[in-house]
This record gives structure tokens, sequence and C-alpha cells, in this order.
């Protein structure tokens, strides 16, 4: 177990019109509505295009970013295939005259491929592939009344958040003092991924039509509900409303349904399948509908975990379990909607979290809304739960209606579930000896210290360096999504080799240290500013795939298939509370690892298969913390520098 780590997830913690037609154009597949004035878009205007960044330029940082992962014969070959490529007149410059043609007719040139590539025509299971867990403090309270209480104040918190949202009044999120696209924000709340027999979609519900939802879905024992949040008067329900509402669910509801449910966590084809099939009959086309058009999920889930008979450092691996995918099908993967944007996840012993399905929105926007919803149910007045006088509806339970063949599919899926869950190794731990004040007193940045130590705990274990993806925020550019930063490089894989060289004094590492760490530094702001090389490769590809000619050499190159190969998929996710975000690895032999710095320590999430016998998510946890510490000791031993 991690020695020098205390597992604590008990602790408690202006006008916008030049945006518009484009908004209009796009609607139907991304589910971006139009935005009216107001403060949540005051700074909407001043937002660039997404730029296409120079071809020599890129072509020169992949060659460096390749160097530290690849052998020299390996690396030499790649360079000849990548000169050749961008030789003047080629077909790279064809290629990218192609991107920048695209660019010049639309206000982002990636976010509709980077949607169809990364998320709809994705064919594997959501559940570990796709969509993130994230694990809230556990809340002190036990049993059903106090499991009903805290969701119908959790519910009154999003809707709260919501609100905010239909009325523009979200303060504009900014980055380094540049304002950030907030188009996120209206994808998060009333929008469900729908399944395809070949791809998905997505639908979205804006609040400003008359027809706008009222209602969240409330799972339990495997049920669906649809309750209404709103009154008549569109006013949301007063919190003992609320509370009355999802006491009538749990009474209604006593014995397990049959877990239709677990469809949504098949592979993409199989469900996409069985979705058609289905929507042919009008009871199921509705309870299909109603599902899409809620505004949330909030799952109560039933108690699997007994402190009487596990050890109560493992709550925390019991609480990653059910954000990730339930838990399994015995548990309460079966009282999911893995489609739905937003799941609320809501047990009978105090464990809460979330699970949402990431083709609308990055983590920032789905953090903003958790940590209004936590205070909000951390600190609504009394009185508000007075009960009004209102005109309601009764909880409506979805009804299906399900043939033997789809009987048979739901076994085969719960069956599949079990494998996934089974498969997957999660370390969910919080590092306590120290938290970002460490390297902020140090004049370091702290996301750039801890993906230091993400390469120096590879290499302890791997004695190399791998290709390395760290989520970057493309947002101060309209509808931006993400781009890479690629924590390994040529710094970063001389740092760790000096770092494991006992010969060398503190001052030196230290040294290399700092240089691997202004790497990182530069990389970051050139991602952000939207200077970073994945994205622009994958749109001259796909130039090249949409004028039917032949895929360019540099992408056929077994270097670049290495250079894709993410064993190190990872993620800052900041949050205010006390939260673990995680999620699966991007590929079989790797690991996922998300991590949520607060000031005195770093929550940390890990995640690897069993089926890849060199992946260890326990081990890769002791050697994280085990190299935070190795980095905290260098630097002690030498005074402070200039700011990186």
């Amino acid at each position: 177990m991690l020695s020098v780590v205390t597992r604590h997830f008990m602790r408690q913690s202006a006008n916008i019109s030049p945006i518009m037609k484009a908004a209009e154009k796009t609607a139907a597949m991304l589910g971006r509505r139009q935005a009216q004035p107001g403060r949540m878009f005051a700074q909407q205007n001043s937002l660039a295009n997404l730029p296409v960044p120079p071809l020599q330029q890129t072509l020169y940082k992949y060659l460096l970013a390749l160097k530290p992962i690849l052998s020299t014969e390996d690396y030499e070959a790649t360079q000849a295939i990548v000169s050749e490529f961008g030789k003047p007149g080629g077909y790279g410059e064809k290629l990218q005259m192609g991107l920048i043609l695209r660019s010049q007719k639309m206000e982002n040139w990636l976010s509709d491929w980077w949607l169809d590539k990364a998320y709809l025509e994705f064919r594997s299971p959501v559940v570990m592939h796709v969509s993130p867990g994230v694990v809230f403090p556990r809340e002190n309270y036990r049993g059903v009344e106090g499991q009903l209480d805290f969701a119908s104040r959790l519910i009154a918190g999003v809707v709260d958040f919501k609100q905010l949202i239909d009325s523009n009044s979200l303060p504009v999120d900014y980055m380094s003092g540049q304002p950030l696209c907030m188009d996120q924000y209206y994808k998060i709340l009333s929008s469900c991924r729908v399944p395809g027999v070949k791809k998905d979609s997505v639908v979205l519900y804006p609040p400003n039509k008359p027809d706008a939802p009222r209602h969240i879905i409330v799972a339990y024992n495997n049920h669906l509900f649809s309750l209404d949040v709103y009154d008549s008067n569109r006013k949301p329900l007063p919190l003992t409303e609320l509370h009355s509402q999802l006491k009538r669910i749990v009474a209604e509801s006593p014995f397990p349904a049959i877990p239709l449910n677990i469809l949504t966590s098949e592979h993409r084809n199989v469900w996409g399948k069985i979705y058609k099939k289905m929507s042919k009959d009008k009871i199921n086309r509705a309870s299909f509908e109603e599902i899409k058009r809620s505004i949330f999920m909030v799952c109560l889930d039933k108690p699997v975990y007994s402190e009487e008979t596990d050890h109560i450092e493992n709550f925390a691996h019991h609480c990653a379990k059910q954000a990730l995918y339930g838990g399994g099908s015995t548990a309460n993967s079966c009282n999911r909607w893995f489609d739905k944007t937003l799941q609320f996840i809501v047990g009978a012993d105090g464990d809460i979290g979330l699970q949402y399905e990431h083709c609308t929105a990055e983590g920032p926007p789905i953090t903003a809304l958790i940590d209004h919803s936590l205070h909000y149910a951390h600190n609504t007045p009394l009185d508000s739960r007075q009960t009004l006088s209102i005109e309601r509806s009764a909880p409506k339970r979805l009804e299906f209606n399900l043939d033997r063949a789809t009987l048979e599919v739901i076994d085969d899926a719960k069956c599949n579930i079990d494998s996934l869950g089974n498969d997957v190794q999660i370390c969910c731990f919080s590092f306590e000896p120290f938290g970002k004040d460490l390297p902020k007193s140090q004049r370091i940045s702290p996301d750039a210290f801890i993906q230091l130590a993400i390469q120096l705990a590879f290499f302890k274990i791997y004695g190399h360096s791998t290709a390395t993806y760290e989520s970057a925020s493309l947002r101060k550019y309209k509808f931006g999504r993400t781009d890479t930063i690629r924590s390994a490089t040529i710094e970063s894989d001389s740092f760790v080799r000096i770092m494991m060289d006992q010969t060398k004094k503190p001052s030196e590492k230290a040294h290399q240290m700092r240089k691997a760490i202004q790497a990182h530094r530069e990389n970051t702001n050139a991602a952000i500013n939207g200077d970073a090389i994945d994205r622009h490769l994958l749109g001259l590809k796909l130039v090249a795939i949409e004028q039917g000619t032949n895929v360019p050499d540099i992408f056929m190159d077994t270097s670049y298939q290495t250079s894709v190969h993410f064993r190190l998929s990872t993620s800052q996710v900041p949050a205010k509370h006390d939260v673990t975000m995680l999620f699966g690895p991007v590929v079989p032999d790797g690991y996922g690892i998300c991590y949520n710095p607060q000031e005195d320590h770093i929550n940390f999430g890990v995640t690897a298969f069993n089926t890849a016998r060199e992946t260890d998510s326990q081990k890769f946890g002791q050697k994280l913390a085990e190299s935070l510490l190795d980095m905290q000791y260098v630097l002690s031993k030498v005074p402070p520098q200039a700011k990186l």
C-alpha cells in the first residue's frame, strides 16, 4: 500500500451577434444554442478563431516530441519522412493550404472534426473509455433518509447553477488574464448522447424555448422516473417538495426493475441497433425522449459497502468504482444511463459522486458546476425547506417494452460490464505530505511539478520515457476544446535520468528539474495558444482523407503510431472542493492519471488494466508518491530561483 500516503476521502469540505450564425449552422450536431447578451458572453466578441499553426513549426516540434521516446535508428528514419512531407511545394504544403481554407470558412476548424473523431465515431463503450467519474468528499449521513435529504439539496444546487446559465449570469471564465469561450456551459445540462448504428449524435434542449425541459431523471433500483424540478410557473421546487417526491419514488420501487439501463454501457454499435429497434415502439420512444430531454440525472444508489466487512481505507476505492462504472451489475451499474451528460450519484452510505459523458464538455465547466452545487447543498438555509402552495406533477415512471432478444442482450451486457470492471485497476489516493503550496513557494508551476513527478514515476518502473498526453484548454478561442501538452520532453528525459544517478548532486538535479519545468511551461503556453502539434497533424490527415487522396507517409510511419500511443494519459482538474476525478487508460498498456492539487495535499486517480501484465496502478501510485518526495528533497537543498 502507499506508505507515504493517507487515504482521506472522509474530509468535508455585450452583444454576441457575430457568433450567432455559426451557432445556428452547427446547432443540430453540436447542440450550440444562440447566445443572448449578458454577463456570461460579455467577452465573446473578443475571442479569436482557432488559428492554423505554421507547417514547418509543427514538423519541427513533432521531431522534438519524438526524440525522447524513439530509438536513434527510428528517429533518423522518421526525420527523412518528415523532411519529405514538409519540402517546399510538397504534399504537406498542399494539405496545409486545404486546412487554411477550411479555417477561413469556419470560426473553429477543429471542433466539428474533434467531436466526430474523438467521440461520436468512437465505438467502444463510453464506460471507462470515454466517461470520467468524479468522487466527492464523503457525507456524514447514513441511511435512506439522509440520502434523500442530501439528494434534494444537491438537486436544488444544480438547478440553482442552471438558473445562472439560463439567465446568462455566470461570470466569464479567465485564464492568464484572457477571457474564455463559455459555450460549453450550454452543453452540460439538458443534453444527451444518442446511440447510432455507425455513429452517435448529441441532442440539446435549450432553456429559451417554450417547451424547455422542466424535469430530471431519477434512477432507483434500476427504475427510471421523470421528476419535475420546476413548478408550473417555472420556479424551482422547494427542498421539502423535492424530498417528498424522492421519498415517493423510493416507496414505489421496492424491487429491482429489469436492467434495460445497462445497455447504455455496451459497444456503441450493439446499443445503437437495439435503440433503433426499440424506438419503433411508441412507449419506448416516449421514454427515450424523456431521458434525452431531462436536465440531468440523479442515481439513488443502494448500499453495497459495509464497514463491518471491509476496512475503512478501502472506501475511496469503493467510491471510485461507483463513480467510474457503477461497481458492476450486482452493485449499481444497472442504476445508470451512461449516455446522459450528467449523472449525480448519491449513495446510502454517504458516498457521493458524478459521472459525465465527455463529448459535450471538458472538465472545467463540470467542476464549476460541482463546486457551486456542493456549496449550495452544504449551505442551504433551513427556511428554504418550507413547503409552498404549488401546482406540481407526480413523478412518472418510465416504461419500456422489451422482447426476448433484448432481454438476452441485457444479460450479455451485465456480463460485459462485470468483465470491464474486473479488468480495471483503480488507485484513488490523496498525497498528503504537501500540496501545491510547496512548488508555489519555490516559484514553480504546480502542474509542471506534478507532470514531472509522473515522468519520474514511469521511468522508475520502466527505465524509459513514453508518449504522454496532458489535456490543454483551447477555450481562449471560439468553441475551443482541447489540444495536447506533450509532457515527455528532451528535458524531462534528461531530468529523470539524472534523478536516478546517485553520483549527481542535488544542485545538479535541481538545475535539470528547472530546465524540464521550463520546457513544460513553454509547451503549455504553446498548446493553449493554438501552437501545439497534435490537433494540427490530425487536421492535415483529415484534409487528405476528405480530398480522397492517399494518407501521407508521415501518418503511416510506425513512429507516428508510437507518438500517439499515450501510455500516460493525464489531466489536471482543479476544484475548490476536495474531489477526485478519474478515467480509464486510453491504450491497453497505459495509465489514466487525473489530479486535483489542493493547498496542502494532492488528490490522484490512477487507473490501469489487469489484462496488461506490465501495468499496475497501485505500484504507479507508490512510485508517484515517492517521486514527489524525491523532488521535494532536491528542492529543499537549493534556494528558490526565478518563477517557472
